[in-house]
């Protein structure tokens, strides 16, 4: 039997955190646009990215995309973008003032679902998380395990 590939969430989507929903619990969800330059957008279309690890920041009323690789363009030798820099993200300044409030709340961060293409614009979907604790993570486990069993058996009696 042949190994697949990386599992995406979405068919369209170009790059997926699919660890985040493990690690926090997401309160609200919102799409922004993704500030690039023109050899990020043909990586991003060719290779993917990794947004694992990324964070957004709200700085001086804008907002800030942390931690995500996009790799290098491997045509574009000299006028390469640096993989791992900080972007701007595009928001209505009624969502952007509404993600200051809900972030100055103890706890809370803004973590990116997932890349994605809308025609040829570059979105991000970011997410208002709180970390789970230890007690969550393995709840949350345990919910899944059980979900499963129960689809098994489901299965199996209508054999």
């Amino acid at each position: 039997m042949a190994k697949a590939g990386k599992k995406k969430v979405a068919p369209g989507d170009v790059a997926s955190n699919r660890q985040a929903s493990y690690r926090f619990e997401f309160l609200e969800r919102m799409e922004a646009g993704l500030v690039l330059t023109g050899t990020e957008v043909k990586s991003l279309r060719t290779t993917g990215a990794t947004i694992k690890d990324g964070f957004a920041t709200i700085k001086d009323g804008e907002i800030w995309l942390h931690n995500v690789h996009i790799p290098p363009y491997a045509p574009a030798a000299r006028d390469n973008h640096d993989p791992e820099r900080t972007r701007k993200l595009l928001l209505h300044r009624k969502e952007l003032e509404k993600l200051l409030g809900v972030t100055k709340e103890r706890g809370l961060t803004l973590v990116p679902l997932r890349i994605y293409f809308s025609g040829a614009r570059a979105k991000v979907e970011i997410a208002v998380a709180r970390g789970k604790d230890q007690f969550d993570k393995r709840e949350t486990i345990k919910k899944r395990e059980t979900e499963r069993d129960m689809q098994r058996a489901l299965r199996e009696a209508n054999r």
